[in-house]
Formats: C-alpha cells, sequence, structure tokens
C-alpha cells in the first residue's frame, strides 16, 4: 500500500488549535462568525443556522465548507432545523460552485472525529469540494503539489457576485 503525506496539514492543525503555552485556541469557526468581517474570514453566506465558508486549504479551487453556527463537534448533536439548514446551504453551495466554476461533479461529506481526518473535530463541518475531469495531474502525484488556480480572495468575490444575482 502506498502512502501519501501532507506534513503540512498537522503543523496546520496544531497552529489553530493550541496557544503558544497549549491552552486551546477558540474554536476557528466560532471566531470567524463572531468577527463578522465575512470577507476576512471567508464567509461567502450566512444562513439561519449555519454558513457556507471558503476552506483556507483547498483541496480543489472552490472547495467550500458549510459549518452550523452551534459548537458541536458530533454530527448526532444537531438539531433537525441544524441539519435542514446545512443541507439548504449544501444545496445553495453545489448551486453557486455549477454557476461560477462550472465543475464537472462534486465530493461532498465530513470527517467525523479525528481519526477519520477532521481537522477541526470540535465543529461538526461538511466539505463541498468541486472535481473536473482531469483535476489531478502530474504535480499533485509526483511533487506533492496541488495547484490552485486562483486567488481565495478571487474567487470570494466571484462567490459573492453570483450570490447577489441569485438573492438567496
Amino acid at each position: 500500500m502506498q502512502r501519501l503525506w501532507s506534513p503540512w496539514r498537522s503543523k496546520y492543525i496544531e497552529s489553530i488549535s493550541e496557544k503558544n503555552d497549549g491552552t486551546q485556541k477558540k474554536c476557528i469557526f466560532c471566531e470567524k462568525f463572531s468577527e463578522h468581517d465575512d470577507e476576512k474570514s471567508l464567509v461567502v453566506y450566512r444562513g439561519s443556522l449555519s454558513a457556507i465558508v471558503m476552506n483556507l486549504y483547498p483541496y480543489n479551487s472552490g472547495h467550500l465548507m458549510v459549518v452550523p453556527f452551534a459548537h458541536k463537534g458530533d454530527f448526532e448533536d444537531l438539531t433537525d432545523e441544524e441539519n435542514a439548514d446545512v443541507m439548504r446551504q449544501v444545496r445553495l453551495a453545489v448551486k453557486l460552485l455549477r454557476m461560477t466554476c462550472h465543475p464537472d461533479g462534486f465530493n461532498f461529506g465530513a470527517n467525523l472525529g479525528k481519526v477519520s481526518g477532521a481537522g477541526i473535530a470540535e465543529h461538526v463541518h461538511f466539505h463541498v469540494v468541486p472535481r473536473w475531469n482531469g483535476d489531478t495531474n502530474f504535480m499533485t502525484v509526483l511533487d506533492d503539489t496541488k495547484i490552485i488556480s486562483e486567488e481565495l480572495q478571487d474567487t470570494y468575490k466571484k462567490f459573492k457576485a453570483a450570490l447577489a444575482a441569485m438573492k438567496p
């Protein structure tokens, strides 16, 4: 079995979860929601109980996450209303990505718990990753490098313009 390594991920996870003195930092999602600077925090859209947020370390251009406002680490702890709002935001995220990025398909899901790969296990969230035919290239395979073809802020502006036109 071959293994793919991404040591940058563990450094990122450590940087967002612990302060220099070893104590816990505030949840990165809760922090984003309390700042009220959506552009800086890459919050694309706020629903009633959840938000669409751009991933700071995307797997592909346009990688979005849907995050409930409530700080809950377990999927089962989401209320029916929170779960319904998450699904509304996922549907909106897919529509937004179709309009702006024109992907051939999507990966959608959640990593529930640290052992499943959740970088931020204490706050459940869902990934919506646009995919294109042939979006894996030699850079990814040979050099452990992912090419993201657009600056995050440019993608953010594109998303906000499309949302304004949609009037969700």
